[in-house]
């Protein structure tokens, strides 16, 4: 696929942030994928459903007109949600969303269609395996658990002074192992997507590796 840009990793490894920056640079819509799981879980809970009535939960999915912007914000049936996607409860559910089968498969098919009529920067878990296994190019970004939950911990931070680094710390695992362990598009490295180790690295650097990986092939 021309002009669509792959890249997975866990949580923490900075791919959001990487994939709205490198989008903005080369003009690009950026389309977090993650977001749209969260979409999906807020307005479960919105309606208060229980979480392990999937049925519900897939019905949800398919009522729910997601939409970004050239500005990343994602939209869900008209209101702008890019805030409240991002809160503790949103983050203790979107796992078990994620898993299900049923709104993967409806929400794959969204962002493949995306992918088909834009030029793309999308991240997720599983867009090098499963949503775009043929975009031009694929990267995978990871990093040391510990820098994974430090970043979040900075960025919980300015919004909650209570933040705990190891109750963060110990989030991020367990959401690397549902994510990693899930029977459906699990998370993995593609064996073609470039591998780069952001532990070290800043997000310039990132961007830089990345920059000269696309234009050293085109």
């Amino acid at each position: 696929m021309k002009n669509v840009i792959a890249i997975d990793g866990p949580g923490g490894a900075g791919k959001s942030t990487i994939a709205k920056l490198l989008a903005k640079k080369i003009n690009y819509l950026h389309l977090d994928t993650g977001a749209m799981y969260r979409a999906v879980t807020w307005a479960a809970l919105k309606k208060n459903i229980d979480f392990k009535d999937e049925e519900k939960i897939i019905k949800i999915a398919e009522k729910s007109k997601i939409i970004f912007d050239q500005q990343g914000n994602i939209f869900l049936n008209g209101k702008n949600i890019s805030q409240e996607i991002r809160n503790n409860k949103v983050n203790q559910y979107v796992s078990q969303v994620a898993a299900i089968k049923g709104v993967r498969d409806l929400l794959v098919e969204k962002q493949q269609d995306i992918a088909k009529k834009n030029k793309v920067v999308m991240d997720g878990r599983d867009i090098t395996t499963v949503v775009l296994p043929k975009a031009e190019y694929k990267f995978y970004l990871t990093a040391s658990l510990a820098e994974r939950a430090k970043r979040r911990y900075q960025q919980e931070k300015v919004k909650n002074k209570n933040a705990d680094l190891k109750q963060i710390k110990a989030s991020i695992a367990r959401r690397d192992k549902l994510d990693k362990e899930r029977e459906h598009s699990p998370l993995k490295k593609a064996e073609d997507a470039r591998l780069i180790d952001t532990t070290n690295l800043s997000i310039e650097q990132v961007m830089s590796k990345m920059i000269e990986i696309i234009e050293g092939e085109i």
